[in-house]
């Protein structure tokens, strides 16, 4: 049962806008308040220089461009850590940087993060600076092993760090101790752009780009990159990234996006001139993250990088197909989950008993278990760890874990660990995502630390799945026009969420798509409007019963089909009367 809420605005909150009354309020809730949380103009963003460490990274990387030192960029294999790759190889090369070159590690043979094997690696190409993008803040033995080699390593990343950081030459992270830096949300990719902004502000104090007779780069260029990266990061939408994400949507819809972007879009069937910030979570980053989980992320990160459509485009059916291999080997992975889960007797009231839920498969695929251990955490509300065997070591396996509001996961393996030494062999991440690994022999002894640490850490309450929502629709926001203004108040994203509402409906008309998702023609009730309504992914129970009267959770949204455009009912829940 979803505890319904509606949210709540400071009574001596007031904002000076010409805004529609309702998106006045929307935004009010959200705590969007000033001029600069609504505008998000690009002189609003937070400067370079408060970022710890950011003089000395600048100054690094002035050296290296002065003598052309060969420079290696160390990816990660998700969507923020290929836009970190490509972003940080594009801009250098425009700045004058002529020897850059990337390296992702395979998932599989190497994990993830500088590790020690990957810096064998890297040797053969003989670098002389290494710059990590989103990882590296952990690599405490491959920092050592490349600083043994005499290679110089400059960290960006954006995860939270242990007690002991690496001993690299400088350390770029917002959240590392002592970093004033007031967003603690900024994507890898954000962090890499901010690394670029300041070191394009020093070159041109140093006269470089006169000198050297180039075009000084505009960094609005590149925030197509930045935008899609953070968004499928799913780090939380603050200011400052919505500021960066809102600006990097209209760089795309303007036309002016990367091609690699572009055919992405294409191949997705999304129109870049109306792209919404959710287009780049669901439609983009997931394909663009399929080959870090089944392949190799430099797939993705070529398409970024591709010079022209048709190259682009080669690329994008390449992650398209990748995609789709996903959702096949994900489908039948959740499906196994939810037979053990039955399996386990996981009902209304046994549930109550068991705080987490903690599972592991021999043949699940560990490129997949974070989606699966996601898709779990929604379904029964609950933390989620799921493991798969490890193919580069069958002493170990791999997980993924997935949290719900309230509980810090990245903090909770921490003091899993602490308690337990020897029990993880390697963890890592944010509050609601992480991953680790650990020995097979040890399952069964960490599900059992998970459950205890679960116990000490959650109360009832933080079990109840809330719905926070906006309230009810007046009957006169049900058009298009107003469907149109709460696109236009986005972008919409993690802890800026999109507008939810409530209402009662009648049914007209009702057809299955695709054996699982309903589409639906309402009418709210008090009304004679005929409003189009879909719902993906519905129960079963549902599909087979012909509905007359719905309470629903529904966001209103635009919906453009063969050129028209017009408002449609998104379907997030069917509440119960």
């Amino acid at each position: 049962m979803i505890k319904i809420i509606q949210r709540k605005i400071d009574p001596s909150a007031s904002m000076d806008a010409d805004f529609h009354p309702l998106i006045q309020r929307i935004l009010l809730a959200r705590g969007a308040s000033s001029k600069a949380d609504y505008s998000l103009e690009l002189a609003g963003l937070i400067k370079p220089g408060e970022l710890l460490n950011i003089k000395e990274a600048v100054e690094l990387l002035h050296r290296s461009l002065e003598q052309q030192e060969k420079i290696l960029i160390v990816g990660d294999f998700d969507a923020d850590g290929a836009t970190s790759t490509a972003l940080l190889l594009l801009c250098l090369k425009d700045f004058g940087f002529s020897n850059v070159d990337y390296l992702v590690p395979n998932r599989f043979e190497f994990g993830y993060g500088l590790t020690p094997e990957i810096v064998e690696v890297a040797k053969q190409r003989q670098p002389a600076l290494i710059i990590t993008v989103d990882n590296g803040i952990a690599s405490i033995e491959g920092v050592a092993r490349a600083r043994q080699y005499g290679i110089k390593v400059l960290i960006t990343d954006h995860h939270l760090p242990a007690a002991d950081l690496p001993e690299a030459d400088c350390i770029l992270n917002p959240n590392q101790h002592g970093c004033g830096f007031p967003s603690k949300s900024l994507a890898g990719v954000g962090v890499v752009y901010y690394l670029l902004l300041a070191l394009r502000t020093a070159l041109r104090e140093a006269s470089w780009f006169d000198q050297q007779s180039r075009t000084e780069p505009n960094m609005l260029q590149y925030l197509d990159l930045v935008a899609l990266g953070t968004v499928a990061d799913v780090v939380p939408l603050d200011r400052n990234n919505r500021c960066l994400v809102r600006h990097g949507l209209a760089v795309i819809r303007k036309g002016h996006a990367r091609p690699g972007i572009k055919a992405l879009l294409q191949i997705a069937g999304k129109n870049y001139r109306n792209l919404l910030a959710g287009d780049l979570g669901f439609a983009l980053g997931p394909r663009l993250n399929a080959a870090g989980r089944l392949d190799d992320m430099s797939v993705g990160i070529e398409c970024l990088l591709a010079e022209n459509q048709q190259q682009a485009m080669h690329y994008a059916q390449l992650l398209n197909d990748l995609n789709q291999d996903r959702k096949n080997i994900e489908q039948g992975m959740h499906r196994e989950a939810l037979q053990i889960m039955d399996e386990l007797v996981v009902d209304e009231d046994s549930r109550k008993d068991n705080k987490g839920i903690c599972l592991f498969n021999e043949n699940w695929h560990a490129g997949v278990v974070g989606i699966v251990a996601s898709r779990l955490k929604e379904k029964f509300h609950r933390p989620a760890v799921v493991f798969a065997g490890a193919d580069d070591n069958i002493e170990e396996i791999k997980g993924s874990a997935r949290s719900i509001p309230g509980l810090h996961i990245r903090d909770l393996l921490d003091s899993i660990a602490t308690g337990n030494p020897g029990l993880l062999n390697r963890f890592g991440g944010h509050a609601m995502a992480a991953g680790l690994s650990l020995n097979r022999s040890d399952f069964d002894r960490f599900a059992a630390a998970f459950e205890e640490a679960l116990e000490k850490a959650v109360d009832a309450s933080m079990l109840e799945q809330v719905l926070a929502t906006d309230g009810e629709l007046p009957l006169e926001c049900f058009t298009l026009e107003f469907a149109e203004l709460l696109e236009e108040a986005g972008p919409w994203g993690q802890h800026f969420p999109e507008p939810l509402f409530t209402g009662s409906f009648m049914v007209a008309d009702q057809r299955i798509l695709s054996g699982r998702h309903l589409k639906l023609a309402v009418i709210p009730a008090g009304s004679e409007i005929l409003l189009d309504a879909i719902a993906f992914n519905v129960e079963p129970g549902l599909l087979d019963h012909s509905l007359q009267q719905l309470a629903l959770a529904f966001r209103l949204q635009v919906n453009e089909f063969r050129g028209r455009r017009s408002a449609q009912l998104l379907i997030e829940h069917f509440i119960e009367t």
